[in-house]
């Protein structure tokens, strides 16, 4: 101040002005001087004293209400529509051999021998009580038998019990079997035949039935049991 003093005594009053202006100028540069330490002292701490969890927290809460974009409609359709990719080829084609051709008799005549459906029937040749598995179809020897329906044969054989047989899978399941065949079997093992085709010939070579003279012993399985043969051929048991 006494340096400012002699300064102003040796400008006279212009010099006061000077004086004083200059005084003026070197306040403001400290203030801003300060006050730009001072603000950035303030950053720092601001920095500091906020914890990071804090604005992570801030930003989760900003993008939960953001509302999200509705679905177009019409991609939502198209995607419905196409086709599942995966599992393309899995689906297994059905049975062409299933009901594919009319069921028919093998033979026409009188059923001398109803199915017992598991019970116990007496049997006329050997004298004993037993289950009757299939059909018993009276018809003159030589009488032609016919496939009842498409199928493959499996088996031809001559068994000690039931004389000459055929055994044809219908497919789905059924299994055909025709007992008390002659030895002229119409088939072999393998062969493809139709419904209504010949397979054999009506003979009385069944050792547990030759009391009843020739006839057809016919039966099916279905899944491995036996069922009625005239229930599936003819279900409403039209004549």
């Amino acid at each position: 101040m006494k340096f400012l003093g002699r300064v102003t005594k040796v400008l006279g009053a212009k010099g006061l002005y000077i004086t004083a202006a200059a005084g003026l100028a070197v306040m403001a540069g400290a203030g801003i001087i300060a006050y730009n330490k001072a603000a950035s002292s303030v950053g720092q701490s601001f920095e500091l004293n906020i914890p990071e969890s804090s604005l992570t927290q801030q930003a989760e809460a900003k993008q939960e209400n953001v509302k999200k974009p509705e679905r177009d409609e019409s991609s939502q359709a198209e995607e419905e529509v196409a086709p599942d990719e995966s599992s393309s080829g899995k689906d297994k084609a059905p049975d062409v051999k299933y009901n594919t051709q009319p069921n028919v008799m093998p033979v026409i005549g009188e059923i001398i021998n109803p199915f017992s459906g598991g019970e116990l029937v007496k049997s006329e040749t050997l004298g004993v009580w037993k289950t009757h598995d299939g059909i018993d179809i009276k018809a003159d020897k030589g009488t032609a038998v016919k496939a009842m329906n498409m199928g493959e044969v499996t088996k031809v054989w001559e068994d000690t019990l039931w004389g000459y047989c055929v055994s044809i899978d219908h497919g789905n399941g059924i299994v055909g079997y025709y007992y008390s065949l002659t030895s002229a079997v119409a088939v072999s093992e393998g062969d493809k035949v139709n419904s209504g085709d010949v397979i054999g010939y009506v003979g009385d070579t069944a050792a547990v039935e030759n009391t009843e003279g020739a006839h057809l012993h016919f039966a099916l399985k279905q899944n491995g049991e036996w069922i009625d043969p005239i229930g599936y051929i003819n279900p409403l048991g039209i004549k």
